[in-house]
């Protein structure tokens, strides 16, 4: 019978537990089911939409609006009746998926696209030692990395490089990072000015109504996802966005209303995706501030504009644009441009004052502009593919033969007939503060000018990827930051210098759901700026030899060398 033996058919019915139904995940799903495993269980947050039916093949048209977790659990379901699976719509991070949720798996699989999520999901399963098999994708380029506590590298060991894919659902429905603010307002370019292309589509699907909870009606607008009222079932009477801003002559206030007031109050008709996140909140044309703290008065690239200046920048960028796109021209957007720079970035952070983002400069937002990767089908089901085959080699007991796998799109040198490569498991770095013995890094800072907020925020469940952690000073019984009660309101302004941090402290981090203790040790530097962090992965004299380091300065990280 070979190694398929009934030993091995047993092991198939140990419980593995997948999180992420999107693009991977729907993938893993039908493979893991085919391949056998007869014990799954599958968690996802998001709900489906309608930018996730060319590459998510488990969804159809009838599910935009529904749990991504259950209807991807029903429909592997239908390939083998006596399957058992168990859906959860919740967020990994919620507190009953902590360490006793993960004990009870023989084997977890990561298809997130999210870096905290895959940190925290790391830390869980080296908590609870359990195998984690890791994917992801970028355009063409995947991986599959093999986690086993004390025996490879965890998912922290190595720095990782910013990702530059995001999901169309996350894009059109919950933002909750300024690229995903600019992503869409590039989409939003391309369907008034560019090349119409359907899978970029900017508003929510109103066509579809099953993406509300119980509610029989959408919202009527009257210009609704850039469609007439006359629409019919067949898609008859569908006009295109930019069809629709001709016939309205490219109204600014007419273009503004539909896109940053009226499909937000669609967006918030669809009660599922505000269970679990703070809601976004419509701008009307008439009553923007003219403020933002923290910003600056000067309307310039090292600015923050404020709302109503992003206001006149959109309506003023319109207006060049309309006269460039006259007589149906195609326009494709260049961020040297200053008319298709200026509407990307007033759309870019209109979008992110509805959905709670903190703002950023023009110069800031140019620089993210060009980081934009489409997701492949291809790419997520060879990932899939792989992590199953290394789930295979897991349960069957051949740990020897465990590999980690690389997609190469552009094979070169000796390996360029192979569009896969491989590479046996390395070994964990005795210095990564996730999975070593001593868990321990160096931050410096300027303690007189850093704030407990930044600390919490920045640092500790930022750059650090902590959940909840209760923080004190080492040596004292000094807690300044409790997981129970959180970072009260009066002390969140404070310096970290004024609740005893300063040069050479020690805190000792401790996070119970993640089951993570690690120590930081302070340095304090004059030369820093306010609410910046430099962390070091050696934790030996910085002034001696050569250093990574990442640095967390305007919200935005950056690994140095």
């Amino acid at each position: 019978m070979g190694w398929r033996d009934e030993a091995f058919l047993e092991k198939l019915k140990s419980p593995v537990l997948v999180v992420g139904a999107g693009g991977i995940g729907c993938e893993l799903l039908k493979d893991l089911v085919l391949s056998g495993f007869s014990n799954i269980e599958v968690i996802d947050l998001d709900t489906i939409d309608v930018s996730n039916l060319n590459r998510q093949f488990l969804f159809r048209r009838e599910h935009v609006g529904q749990p991504k977790a259950k209807v991807a659990a029903e429909a592997v379901r239908k390939l083998a009746p006596n399957l058992k699976i168990v859906d959860h719509c919740a967020s990994i991070f919620d507190e009953s998926y902590g360490f006793d949720f993960f004990q009870k798996f023989a084997l977890v699989f990561g298809a997130l696209d999210n870096r905290a999520a895959r940190a925290h999901i790391n830390r869980l399963c080296l908590a609870a030692r359990v195998p984690l098999i890791d994917g992801g994708s970028a355009g063409y380029r995947g991986q599959v990395s093999v986690i086993i506590r004390d025996r490879t590298e965890c998912y922290e060991c190595v720095p990782k490089p910013t990702r530059k894919t995001y999901p169309g659902c996350t894009i059109r429905n919950t933002p909750s990072e300024m690229v995903h603010c600019v992503v869409w307002a590039k989409h939003l370019f391309s369907q008034l000015f560019g090349e119409i292309d359907a899978e970029n589509e900017v508003s929510p699907d109103v066509s579809d109504r099953d993406a509300f909870d119980g509610q029989d009606e959408a919202m009527s607008n009257g210009n609704e996802n850039g469609k007439t009222d006359g629409e019919g079932e067949d898609g008859a009477g569908v006009v295109s966005v930019r069809e629709w801003a001709t016939v309205n002559s490219y109204n600014p206030e007419v273009l503004f209303r539909k896109f940053f007031h009226d499909d937000i109050n669609y967006l918030l008709e669809m009660t599922n995706l505000w269970k679990e996140r703070r809601k976004p909140v419509p701008l009307d044309w008439d009553d923007l501030l003219n403020q933002n703290p923290g910003s600056s008065s000067r309307d310039s690239d090292g600015a923050v504009w404020t709302p109503l200046q992003c206001r006149e920048h959109f309506e003023s960028a319109l207006k060049v644009l309309k006269e460039r796109a006259k007589e149906g021209t195609i326009l494709n957007w260049d961020k040297d441009d200053d008319a298709s720079m200026n509407f990307v970035g007033a759309c870019s952070n209109l979008r992110a004052f509805i959905f709670n983002i903190p703002l950023k400069t023009l110069f800031e937002l140019k620089s993210i502009a060009g980081n934009i990767i489409p997701a492949i089908a291809t790419a997520n089901a060879i990932v899939a593919g792989m992590a199953v085959v290394e789930a295979m080699k897991i349960i069957s007991g051949r740990d020897s033969m465990l590999r980690n796998i690389f997609i190469q799109p552009s094979p070169v040198g000796r390996f360029w007939r192979k569009l896969l490569s491989d590479e046996i498991p390395v070994q964990p770095n005795p210095k990564c503060y996730a999975c070593s013995k001593r868990r321990e890094v160096i931050v410096k800072m300027n303690t007189a000018k850093t704030s407990m907020r930044a600390l919490e925020k920045k640092l500790l469940k930022g750059l650090l990827a902590m959940k909840d952690p209760d923080v004190i000073v080492a040596g004292t019984p000094n807690l300044i930051l409790s997981s129970e009660d959180g970072l009260a309101e009066e002390m969140a302004g404070k310096m970290v210098e004024s609740v005893g941090v300063v040069n050479s402290t020690i805190l000792e981090c401790d996070d119970f759901q993640q089951k993570f203790e690690l120590r930081v040790r302070v340095v304090h530097s004059d030369e820093m700026e306010a609410d910046q962090f430099v962390i070091l992965t050696d934790s030996e004299e910085t002034n001696n030899g050569l250093f990574y380091f990442f640095t967390i300065l305007n919200n935005s990280a950056h690994l140095l060398l």
